[in-house]
């Protein structure tokens, strides 16, 4: 079983209210991935953004830099946008990461849950799927023979014998991330990889149709299990009534933000916080964070539960608290409560 923390670098507010510059935020990031290593956590994962209310748009920079200042931390994304990206080139840096960081970088493949990256980069959304189709399987490819030869639509062939650096055997850990779609869940079989399911709301076991769907495809096609894992949210504090009332005011300026732009409305408390007792909002004291996680791995199997712990304009103190209580308390408690 293994434990991550997920940030997208959000944009925090200081101790006087004002939303801090986003190299802060960055610089910031990198603190408290430093300080996940110390506490033991496994993995930190940073989301690819193009929006001014995230920073991180270049994860690899911010992953090389914390691999500097790390020993054993798993060095991520959550996830790498790989639809408006060249799957060769996303090879080539993380292969270049692995080298830095002695094999300690992998990667969450996915389309990502916004569209800012498409016009960004001059791509169309209406080939939406067969970019993902496409890179995905030019990417699989590589990893796994360190080579290419290609036909599709997208791109020129190509055919060439290696891609340098190579990544070594076994290529770069690569997970497929997964939001909700069923074709998702087969097409990470397909290619070999682990499955993230991000569960940002509801009752987690309402996922468990796609957990039986990943192990029936597995079966079907002769393929060997892969680990499954989760992403959902969550804040960690002293008390449930500090980490409810501080997860809440971050998180309603983000819910609101992004819902002012997709037509949902305001989130109220009473909302949010029957999402923290009953749905996927992992936020509460140390034991009660615990519990919960401990209840979704049990009931959906999984191999790893990584924290999205960065709340809206959560501040940074608080979250370098949550960092350090979830390693220090939740993970052990949650290892004690799974044994």
């Amino acid at each position: 079983m293994e434990f991550g923390l997920d940030t997208f670098g959000d944009i925090t507010r200081d101790a006087t209210g004002a939303l801090l510059p986003q190299d802060q935020v960055l610089r910031n990031v990198v603190a408290e991935a430093v300080l996940a290593d110390q506490v033991g956590v496994d993995a930190i994962n940073l989301g690819e953004h193009h929006r001014d209310d995230f920073a991180i748009s270049a994860p690899e920079i911010l992953l090389a830099n914390i691999a500097a200042r790390t020993a054993r931390i798993r060095l991520g994304t959550a996830v790498t946008v790989l639809s408006t990206d060249d799957p060769i080139r996303l090879y080539q840096r993380f292969s270049t990461l692995n080298a830095l960081a002695e094999g300690r970088g992998e990667i969450i493949l996915g389309r990502g849950s916004f569209t800012e990256s498409y016009p960004l980069f001059g791509y169309d959304m209406r080939d939406y799927e067969l970019l993902f189709e496409e890179k995905l399987a030019i990417f699989a490819q590589v990893n796994k023979t360190g080579a290419l030869k290609w036909e599709g639509e997208h791109r020129a062939p190509v055919s060439v014998p290696a891609i340098y650096p190579p990544a070594g055997p076994g290529g770069i850990r690569s997970w497929i991330g997964v939001g909700g779609s069923p074709e998702s869940v087969v097409r990470a079989v397909r290619h070999d990889m682990p499955m993230m399911l991000a569960i940002i709301g509801g009752d987690p076991r309402r996922f468990l149709p796609f957990v039986k769907l990943y192990h029936d495809a597995a079966e079907k096609m002769g393929k060997q299990f892969q680990p499954l894992g989760v992403h959902s949210p969550g804040l960690i504090a002293e008390t449930d009534e500090a980490a409810r009332e501080s997860a809440f005011t971050g998180y309603k300026a983000l819910h609101d933000r992004i819902g002012r732009e997709r037509g949902w409305p305001p989130i109220t408390k009473q909302a949010f916080l029957s999402e923290v007792e009953g749905g996927s909002q992992y936020v509460g004291s140390p034991e009660t964070v615990a519990q919960k996680i401990a209840a979704t791995v049990r009931a959906l199997g999984l191999q790893r539960f990584s924290l999205k712990y960065s709340a809206g304009t959560t501040p940074h103190e608080d979250l370098m608290r949550s960092v350090e209580l979830y390693g220090t308390q939740v993970i052990p408690r949650v290892r004690e409560l799974l044994a």
